[in-house]
């Protein structure tokens, strides 16, 4: 039993490190503050936690064992790893095709921007008229203005596509400015919170105590919803400078655990699969 729990011990230290590594690199750069919250990237880290911290050393406490000839043992491991490593470049493959690229006011809201809005035309239409503002590989999130173009047809089009389900002026660079630019536009467009789309009626009964707690006025127009896949903030903005004071993020319902289940279930099935293709039989040894 010594011998199982120190390999488990070892297994589970090295895998919480490798994660550790990887979801922080994609937390400090891309994920922070409100990023990880509106892109909804707690139903891939359960995934990646349940699969690299919890069954790649459980199925490692069940093959190690202290008779077992080492290179059995090792190629037992291995395999283990591998489908670990699949598992995780998978999550943080996802995490890094979904990341913040922007956060961008527009027609009267606030949305997210990933990675994967921006389709490889737009991108290549945002190099060759050398957008200032256009997606790098290593691009942080920024803050900017997406208006509709000036020219009546071309946002004629863009509502049409919007419409019909297509891209929206958001996923092209090639018409964004800068955030101080839209600022008179999003001064026009602040709202008192009882007055914020996207709410219910108790969520904007919280957020407005959890205004006055900070010292904010909810009676104000200092108010616009930022939206995004995994769920919608209120952020307050200083009346005066336009200043962002506070992001509030509304209670949600209790969260349906059937995809994120499904998800974990992929994996463990994948997991067991590829153990019994890959590991023969065991042979029985001496206890």
């Amino acid at each position: 039993m010594k011998f199982r729990l120190t390999a488990f011990g070892l297994h589970l230290l090295a895998s919480a490190t490798v994660l550790t590594v990887v979801l922080g690199t994609l937390y400090l750069g891309w994920y922070r503050w409100p990023g990880w919250y509106v892109v909804g990237a707690s139903s891939v880290v359960v995934v990646l936690v349940c699969v690299d911290l919890t069954l790649g050393p459980l199925f490692t406490f069940i093959v190690a064992h202290p008779t077992k000839p080492r290179r059995e043992l090792a190629r037992d491991i291995g395999i283990i790893a591998t489908v670990q490593l699949a598992a995780l470049i998978y999550g943080a493959g996802s995490l890094w095709n979904g990341r913040p690229l922007y956060y961008a006011f527009s027609e009267g809201v606030l949305q997210l921007v990933q990675a994967y809005d921006i389709d490889a035309h737009e991108r290549a239409v945002a190099r060759a008229q050398h957008v200032a503002l256009r997606p790098h590989w290593y691009s942080l999130p920024r803050w900017i203005w997406a208006p509709l173009p000036a020219d009546p047809k071309e946002a004629g089009k863009i509502v049409m596509s919007v419409l019909k389900g297509g891209d929206d002026v958001v996923s092209m660079p090639r018409y964004f400015k800068p955030w101080e630019q839209g600022l008179p536009a999003l001064r026009k467009q602040l709202k008192k919170v009882d007055d914020v789309a996207y709410f219910s009626r108790s969520q904007k009964h919280t957020l407005e105590q959890r205004m006055r707690a900070l010292g904010l006025n909810a009676a104000q127009l200092n108010a616009m919803p930022l939206t995004g896949r995994g769920g919608s903030l209120l952020v307050v903005f200083d009346p005066a400078t336009l200043r962002i004071r506070a992001m509030l993020g509304a209670p949600q319902p209790a969260p349906s655990f059937g995809h994120r289940g499904s998800l974990v279930q992929r994996y463990v099935r994948t997991l067991e699969t590829r153990l019994a293709k890959l590991a023969p039989p065991a042979r029985h040894h001496a206890s």
